[in-house]
């Protein structure tokens, strides 16, 4: 699927310069500068222009050659199939995760702050007891 879709776009870009490489090559309407001042074939200059030649038909093939690739790629950019995973389901196998020594410890009771001289009673009554949950409980949460 995407070789069919690098070749498609191969051809995009191989058309797009044709038309740019021919429509320079063309001999334009307006390229008689005395029509535009008004001698001579000022007529035509946006009238009929009679039968087309080769470099005109040689851009109208180049012109359907591309908008016919632009559609296949719009087609082939709709429908690709979803992608199932990310960048990270593709990498091997993480190695065995660090022991569980290297990993501090916290400990689950925060640490009393020292009692004040006077009034030491009334400041431990007041201070609220710890919870005795998991050890995660006196982290901050995300």
């Amino acid at each position: 699927m995407n070789t069919v879709f690098n070749i498609i776009v191969i051809v995009q870009v191989l058309s797009a310069l044709t038309i740019i490489g021919l429509v320079l090559l063309q001999h334009g309407k307006g390229a008689d500068m005395g029509a535009a001042f008004g001698s001579g074939a000022s007529g035509s200059l946006f009238g009929a222009t009679g039968s087309s030649n080769f470099l005109s038909k040689s851009t109208g093939l180049a012109a359907a050659i591309f908008f016919i690739a632009t559609l296949a790629l719009v087609y082939l950019g709709n429908h690709r199939s979803a992608v199932t995973g990310g960048v990270m389901e593709n990498l091997p196998a993480a190695s065995a995760p660090a022991p569980a020594a290297a990993i501090p410890a916290t400990s689950a009771e925060p640490v009393a702050a020292p009692a004040a001289a006077s009034g030491s009673a009334s400041a431990a009554a007041s201070v609220p007891a710890p919870s005795t949950g998991s050890a995660q409980s006196n982290q901050i949460p995300k």
